[in-house]
């Protein structure tokens, strides 16, 4: 369930554009005038999905090593505790970076960034080039061993004044930020 603004339901007979070339061309006359469907959202890396997939079993491997301590003292049958361990981890490992990866995208319009996430609380959030104050491409460890990074657009106001959209090649984050950027000093000028 995808939550939206009134502004969003104003034009619903509006064809969508079918690719890149038709978001460019297609002139930005209303608030949300380039507002793609869900299906047109550009996806992340897929290298985002072994990055989360990585994180997760590091966050699971302390609670392994605690459950396989309390099976080692004996105080509870076999399996009682590492087997349902095991069985959460695993679907943590491999079930929700796959769900997560897939309940992400973006879409990069002619004057603004439309970011959705979420699984069960989806977010729809749209940054007019206009409110970005600066704008950062971050990388940690694991990001930097698979080429992807995380594009952060700090924007003016204070509820919400950073938007982040993690999961992108790193050449096409780099690319993204001067794209904004450039926008932001036409804009300027």
């Amino acid at each position: 369930m995808t939550i939206y603004s009134v502004m969003d339901q104003q034009d619903t007979t509006a064809e969508a554009p079918l690719n890149e070339e038709a978001v460019a061309a297609k002139p930005a006359d209303g608030p949300l005038a380039e507002d793609l469907a869900d299906d047109q959202l550009t996806p992340l890396d897929p290298a985002y999905k072994t990055v989360i997939r990585i994180g997760t079993a590091i966050f699971c491997v302390p609670f392994l090593v605690a459950g396989l301590v309390v099976e080692a003292t004996s105080i509870l049958p076999a399996a009682v505790i590492i087997a349902p361990l095991t069985l959460i981890a695993i679907l943590l490992i491999f079930r929700l970076p796959t769900r997560r990866y897939l309940a992400r995208g973006y879409a990069m319009g002619l004057d603004r960034l439309r970011i959705v996430r979420g699984i069960w609380f989806r977010a729809d959030t749209v940054v007019p080039f206009g409110r970005v104050q600066h704008i950062d491409v971050n990388q940690g460890p694991l990001e930097r061993f698979f080429d992807i990074a995380t594009l952060t657009l700090h924007t003016a106001g204070s509820m919400g004044a950073s938007v982040r959209l993690p999961g992108l090649k790193h050449e096409v984050a780099l690319d993204m930020r001067e794209e904004i950027r450039s926008h932001i000093k036409r804009e300027t000028i």
